[in-house]
This record gives structure tokens, C-alpha cells and sequence, in this order.
């Protein structure tokens, strides 16, 4: 799987979201507001998910196992097909790797492999179990927004954001 390459050197507050399934749900959508970049880590379901991210701050986005020709209405295919399956985001102080997380599908071993496929980036997000995930006991970083829609929320919809600066990333769950 060869990624995608962007880059936002300017981008500092990086709202990371994933698995909408065609909803975006109206409390992340608006905690989102000061957000200089968001991320969306696959299952977007729909252009308009896309839209209403795009009128916060600039959208980088990859599919997800569900972001499938039979499930987006049939003339947003081109947004569709415009969804690479992993994006590698250069930001100040490393790179940001995006995957939908499906492609690796046992869980316990899910972390090491993306670790092992990505070793020089600063920080992994994906998304795919839905489950909220924040591991930074080693690098690089594995990120888990768990499910910003109303799908298999497990305890409600969330997010995550990641600060970046030079030489420091911070990552949480209560906002930038």
C-alpha cells in the first residue's frame, strides 16, 4: 500500500475523526471549529460528510472498508474514487500517517504492524474498531478517534485532537 503525500507545514490543531457512515454527528462537528486540518480516518459514507468537515478547516480523508460504490449514493462516485487508501501528511515536527485500519484486521496485532509499515512517521491514526484509542507509549504514535457518527459509538461520538508543534505533539480527547 503506497500512500498518498500531503503537506500542511502551517496546520497546528489537527482534529481527527473517523467512521461517520454517512453522519456526522452535530457536537463533534461543532467542537471541530478551531481546527486548522481535519483528518478523517475512513468509513467518511458520503460526500456531505466531507462537506460539512470542508466548511471547518481543510479535509484530508482516506476510505475505509465501507467507502464501497454499492453504499455512496451513485453520483458522488467521483468523490468516491478520489479516496486514497492511506495518506502520509507532512506537519511541523513529523508525519501524520492516515489508514482506515481494516487492511490489518487482528486487533492485538493491529498497533505493532502499522508501527512496522510506518516506522519513521510521528504518528498513525486509523480507525475501523469504532473504540476510541490513544497509544503513546512508543513511537511512532497510534491514534484511534473511535466513531464520529451514530454507528457502534460505544459510550457516544468522539475525536481526537493532536497539537503540533517543532518539537512537541500533544494529543486529547476534550479539545484543542
Amino acid at each position: 500500500m503506497n500512500p498518498s503525500y500531503a503537506a500542511w507545514p502551517d496546520a497546528r490543531r489537527i482534529a481527527l475523526v473517523s467512521d461517520t457512515h454517512g453522519h456526522l454527528d452535530a457536537a463533534v462537528l461543532a467542537a471541530l471549529a478551531s481546527a486548522d486540518l481535519v483528518v478523517h480516518a475512513g468509513d467518511v459514507g458520503n460526500a456531505g460528510v466531507l462537506d460539512a468537515l470542508g466548511a471547518v478547516a481543510p479535509v484530508a480523508a482516506v476510505a475505509g472498508n465501507n467507502d464501497a460504490a454499492a453504499k455512496w449514493p451513485p453520483d458522488e462516485a467521483a468523490v468516491l474514487a478520489a479516496l486514497p487508501e492511506a495518506i502520509e501528511i507532512t506537519l511541523t515536527g513529523g508525519s501524520l500517517v492516515v489508514v482506515h485500519g481494516h487492511q490489518w484486521p487482528r486487533a492485538g496485532q493491529r498497533h505493532a504492524r502499522l508501527r512496522a509499515r510506518w516506522p519513521a512517521a510521528r504518528a498513525i491514526v486509523y480507525g475501523h474498531s469504532h473504540r476510541r484509542v490513544t497509544d503513546t507509549e512508543a513511537r511512532p504514535w497510534v491514534l484511534n478517534p473511535g466513531a464520529a457518527g451514530r454507528a457502534r459509538t460505544h459510550g457516544g461520538a468522539s475525536w481526537l485532537a493532536l497539537t503540533v508543534g517543532p518539537r512537541r505533539w500533544r494529543v486529547g480527547d476534550g479539545g484543542f
